[in-house]
């Protein structure tokens, strides 16, 4: 309400007042500055009687509004009202998200994929407990690069470990083309260690993702092993390689003259497993082989294909290999 509508209102009441109380007191009359001077009332008929009780009380105040019905008492405010709920009508209830209700399709759809479908949202952003699981996610993926493979590992597997061109892990990240280069120290290492010309070579690398062989390549590796056995294929002498790339098959494959090149390595990480594998294969690779020449087994983990069930098939595959002499793309157009 404005200030030149209160004005005009307070004028009328006041001409009001000295005609009706012409024979108060100036005690009763000033009353009225210590309260309001105007009740509103949303029927005609309160009003007149409403300005007689007005004049007359001077404990309530003289400007009431009510929205629906007779009016009602006005309650003096005092310090004890402080004490008492405001509305002891109401039950305070505990603040709950809603509920997740997802439609038939994509209840379906979760069941077949571990992506981050019908997640929800809290206005326009994700729930506390999604977000809390993508940074749980995200921590692990991070870890799983920046880790290493425990010496333990190493030795449960009986493999000696040769090294790469790269000093650290942020040029690994950083300078890939130096991943795919034995330093000298490991070249003379693995001449000197390893069976010349075997038909399968293994090699395990960490890669992106040093969780995955914790998790995964000793279940894998005995059943590769134990596969290649059963089919009579001669193994060589197997090794690790920290901090190699994919590639690197092609420079062991010129040392060790190799027929077949099992690659067991860690893949890049994400954000619905930091622990998955990849198996590469490769038949005579060298220096100079195109991507189309090599295979790949990958989502080799507990939430993909399970590591025993990888190593047996993997088995069969290097068998299949040998006996194309090719593989890629070329052994797919020769069984086909």
């Amino acid at each position: 309400m404005n200030d030149q509508l209160v004005s005009m209102i307070t004028q009328l009441v006041m001409e009001k007042m000295e005609k009706s109380t012409g024979s108060q007191t100036p005690e009763i009359a000033a009353t009225p500055t210590e309260q309001p001077l105007i009740k509103f009332y949303d029927t005609v008929e309160n009003r007149s009687s409403g300005t007689t009780e007005a004049i007359a009380t001077s404990q309530e105040p003289l400007i009431q509004l009510y929205q629906h019905g007779a009016p009602q008492k006005v309650t003096t405010v005092t310090s004890a009202t402080f004490e008492q709920p405001v509305n002891d009508a109401v039950p305070i209830k505990p603040f709950q998200f809603e509920a997740g209700s997802l439609s038939e399709s994509v209840q379906a759809a979760k069941k077949h994929t571990p992506a981050r479908i019908g997640v929800g949202r809290a206005g326009t952003r994700p729930k506390t407990k999604t977000w809390l699981k993508f940074r749980l996610d995200h921590a692990a993926a991070v870890d799983a690069v920046y880790g290493e493979v425990t010496e333990d590992l190493l030795q449960k597997l009986d493999v000696f470990q040769v090294t790469t061109k790269v000093t650290d892990k942020e040029e690994y990240i950083t300078r890939p083309d130096l991943g795919r280069r034995l330093s000298e120290e490991s070249k003379a290492l693995i001449q000197q260690k390893c069976k010349p010309q075997p038909k399968v070579q293994i090699i395990i690398s960490n890669g992106l993702s040093a969780s995955a062989i914790e998790e995964n390549v000793q279940d894998v590796y005995l059943a590769l092993q134990q596969s290649l056995s059963n089919l009579n294929i001669d193994i060589g002498t197997t090794f690790y390689i920290d901090k190699g790339r994919v590639a690197l098959m092609d420079e062991i494959g010129e040392l060790l003259q190799a027929e077949v090149i099992v690659y067991l390595i860690g893949e890049r990480p994400g954000l619905v497993s930091a622990e998955s594998m990849s198996a590469y294969l490769c038949y005579k690779p060298r220096i100079g082989t195109v991507e189309a020449e090599r295979m790949v087994i990958s989502n080799i983990h507990k939430g993909g294909i399970p590591p025993l069930e990888a190593g047996a098939y993997l088995g069969t595959v290097v068998e299949k290999i040998l006996r194309y002499q090719a593989s890629g793309v070329e052994l797919v157009a020769k069984e086909g």
